[in-house]
């Protein structure tokens, strides 16, 4: 009994707590059943809510098949004549290629890092989204990147950057409509000729040549490792802004791959202490700015900006590549020729008085390494009586250093290179014509290399400038053309902008306007004193010569005689006449105009004056010959305007005047090429223009020179001087070849026949 009463007493409600009694059957089906009603609200919700966000997401988005006709944006390529590249335009630089294009190491580093599983998803990698959103989650809204190459190339093509809900929804779904619709080497090839890997590079093969100098599918381990870093951050992993972040992700792309097994650790390690090897292809500078910025306008105005720079055309020019380059020369070289006639005058800009640094200046000249014989400008960076040291480029950039010994600066008179410049002033070279690293003859004129630097003559921008317009006389295609000194300086075009008096050169009109109203060549004029009401004109020699017939007044640019003759026909006659021509300006009927007081553009000039060996008809200037799309389809022809603007006749007595100035008159010195031309100077008031428009059987060629600011050129500096040696050089070229040509109506005579007969 005693035991049993010490036995602790047990409640029943210390029994249900410890050992809860079991549902009956019937209860925990009800709640089971519930729970899974519950499970299924929610997933129904889930899906439903899912879905609809799909819906309304997708509602907007574009069709996957439009991708069997993409077209990424492109370069359009500009062609001379004869099929060589002119130049480019292009809002994004990018080649495609095809997936062989994309070396196979290439392809295996950027699945390596960007998407290890592309060959076995399915467009979207759940397993990585959901890593992503997990890390998300633990970061507090730091964001990882879980996007597949699929996803990417959606992004790319169909989205923006945000990163919202919505954009991932859209992103995902056009991925898996992606990969249902193409095999995984096109989605790789869309990929690949898409991606921005900066520097205004697009795709892989634009990237590749851009850094490495060479095509995609031969790059090497270390040079696919740094491509396919890129994607992630063009800019912060950028060789050239970022080299250190550049070499890192590299190294983290090789480590990547070795995990893959693509390479060895042998290779990982070798290639891991490679340097970057970067040889970055250095821009081209156009051979025509001028002429590539017209044809530009010409084509946004026919097919928008958009179609010029995204559309990948082939514009087939009237340009003559060959000509261009010697049109370049004979401007520049005739603007060097005109300077040092007048001497060294000084006057230089020096950077570090303007507060700049010398090792942190750029010039704009620079954007483009200097060739041999290029005229460009330079910074000095140190001055000895017989070295003047300067740079042509940026501090680090190979063959930026030059040197000039007193051979390169006698012209100016000056002994030593301290009295001609100081540091930091910037100067005018011309680039030696040849580099010879091994030759150590350094005798005065020897174009070679003074140590490491690059040997250059001084030479002289006082801001004098000159503009060259070709065309051919049957198409009226431009062949050349210069706009100016330098285009990095002044976009201006003064071939076709620049209004400027053109001195004797119109009196063509005022002749042609006689000629019509029949007089002959033969007729006689009388040049003396002459008083046109209170006008009262000389000629440019303060002299007179009597009677003479029209030919030679015309040859010698004799302003009395074609003073009389617009008198006699009528200044309102000669305006006409000028714009029958294509004269677009609007012209004073003031008697001065007759020799030259009006602006007309040089390339008006030149379509005037192809009249002449054109038998009188104009054919218009015209730049752009036929444009094709990607597709090879022509979307235009130019066909120029052509318009009888004279009689034959009177075209062919004018030829004999033109004739007259070239073989005995004042553009005699052109006699020297021996072949048949004809011409006119022209040279304004103070010197302030100076003209030359000539033309052979197949071309017309005009040369302007002058200050924009219109200050004079200097005493005597004649459209025979400063502008007919630049017609001159060019025409050389532009002859060649042609040695059987002859102008119309002088086919019975022999070449030069007449011109031969007049000098005796």
């Amino acid at each position: 009994m005693a035991a049993t009463t010490q036995q602790p007493l047990r409640g029943r409600g210390a029994d249900r707590s410890r050992h809860p009694p079991a549902l009956p059957p019937q209860r925990r089906r009800k709640l089971a059943g519930r729970s899974a009603l519950v499970v299924l609200l929610v997933l129904a919700v889930i899906t439903g809510s899912l879905a609809g966000l799909t819906l309304v997401y997708s509602v907007d988005l574009p069709q996957i098949d439009e991708l069997e006709h993409y077209r990424p944006s492109t370069i359009t390529d500009l062609y001379d004549r004869n099929g060589r590249l002119v130049g480019s335009f292009a809002l994004e630089r990018r080649e495609v290629v095809g997936y062989d294009g994309f070396a196979p190491i290439l392809r295996e580093a950027v699945i390596s890092i960007e998407d290890k599983n592309f060959y076995s998803h399915w467009g979207i990698n759940v397993f990585r989204v959901a890593g992503a959103a997990w890390h998300d989650i633990r970061s507090h809204g730091r964001s990882q990147g879980a996007s597949t190459l699929t996803m990417q190339l959606a992004r790319n093509l169909f989205l923006n950057s945000d990163r919202t809900a919505k954009r991932k929804i859209q992103e995902a779904y056009l991925a898996i409509q992606i990969e249902r619709a193409f095999t995984k080497q096109q989605i790789f090839t869309l990929y690949g000729n898409q991606i921005y890997l900066g520097s205004g590079m697009y795709g892989f093969e634009a990237a590749s040549e851009y850094y490495f100098s060479k095509h995609a599918k031969e790059l090497t381990l270390t040079e696919a490792a740094l491509l396919a870093g890129l994607p992630k951050g063009p800019v912060a992993f950028s060789p050239i802004l970022n080299p250190d972040r550049a070499l890192k992700r590299r190294n983290l792309v090789l480590s990547e791959m070795e995990s893959d097994g693509v390479i060895t650790h042998a290779q990982a390690n070798e290639a891991r202490s490679a340097p970057l090897g970067l040889h970055i292809a250095q821009p081209e500078g156009s051979v025509a700015p001028w002429f590539q910025e017209e044809v530009r306008r010409e084509l946004e105005k026919r097919f928008g900006s958009d179609e010029v720079h995204e559309a990948g055309l082939r514009v087939d020019t009237t340009l003559d590549l060959g000509l261009q380059e010697t049109a370049n020369r004979a401007v520049a070289d005739g603007l060097a020729a005109d300077e040092r006639r007048h001497g060294w005058k000084g006057h230089l800009e020096n950077v570090l008085a303007e507060g700049e640094t010398i090792d942190g200046y750029r010039h704009p000249d620079w954007a483009v390494p200097a060739a041999p014989s290029d005229y460009v400008h330079a910074l000095v960076t140190r001055v000895l009586p017989l070295e003047i040291h300067a740079r042509v480029g940026p501090p680090d950039e190979s063959g930026a250093e030059i040197v000039l010994l007193p051979a390169d600066w006698q012209w100016t008179g000056q002994r030593y290179g301290d009295a001609l410049a100081k540091p930091g002033d910037i100067i005018y070279v011309r680039m030696s014509a040849a580099i010879h690293p091994s030759d150590e003859d350094l005798s005065p004129g020897t174009p070679d290399m003074e140590g490491s630097a690059r040997r250059a003559t001084l030479e002289q921008d006082s801001g004098v400038e000159g503009a060259l317009l070709a065309i051919d006389n049957t198409s009226g295609g431009v062949l050349a053309m210069v706009g100016g000194r330098d285009y990095a300086l002044s976009e201006f075009n003064r071939a076709t902008q620049a209004e400027r008096q053109t001195g004797s050169s119109f009196k063509p009109y005022v002749y042609t306007t006689a000629i019509e109203s029949g007089l002959k060549p033969t007729d006689i004029v009388v040049d003396g004193p002459a008083r046109f009401g209170d006008y009262v004109p000389h000629n440019y020699e303060n002299d007179y010569k009597g009677a003479m017939t029209l030919t030679k007044a015309f040859a010698e640019s004799r302003n009395i005689p074609a003073l009389k003759l617009a008198a006699r026909v009528g200044i309102e006659k000669v305006i006409d006449t000028a714009h029958r021509f294509g004269v677009t300006a609007k012209i004073p009927p003031y008697l001065p105009i007759a020799l030259g007081a009006v602006g007309i553009t040089l390339e008006e000039q030149v379509a005037s004056y192809a009249v002449f060996p054109n038998d009188g008809v104009r054919v218009a200037p015209h730049l752009i010959r036929k444009v094709t799309n990607a597709d090879g389809i022509v979307l235009w022809e130019d066909k120029p305007a052509v318009n009888e603007v004279i009689d034959q006749r009177t075209a062919r007595t004018m030829m004999t005047l033109f004739k007259a100035v070239t073989a005995h008159g004042t553009g005699a010195a052109a006699a020297q090429l021996n072949h048949p031309l004809g011409g006119k100077t022209g040279t304004t008031s103070d010197f302030t223009d100076a003209w030359f428009l000539g033309f052979s059987p197949s071309v017309t060629c005009g040369v302007w020179v002058g200050y924009d600011s219109r200050e004079s050129l200097g005493n005597k500096e004649t459209g025979a001087v400063a502008a007919l040696p630049m017609w001159i050089d060019f025409m050389k070229a532009a002859i060649a070849g042609k040695e059987d040509e002859q102008f119309p109506g002088d086919e019975a005579t022999p070449p030069n026949q007449s011109d031969l007969a007049s000098r005796k």
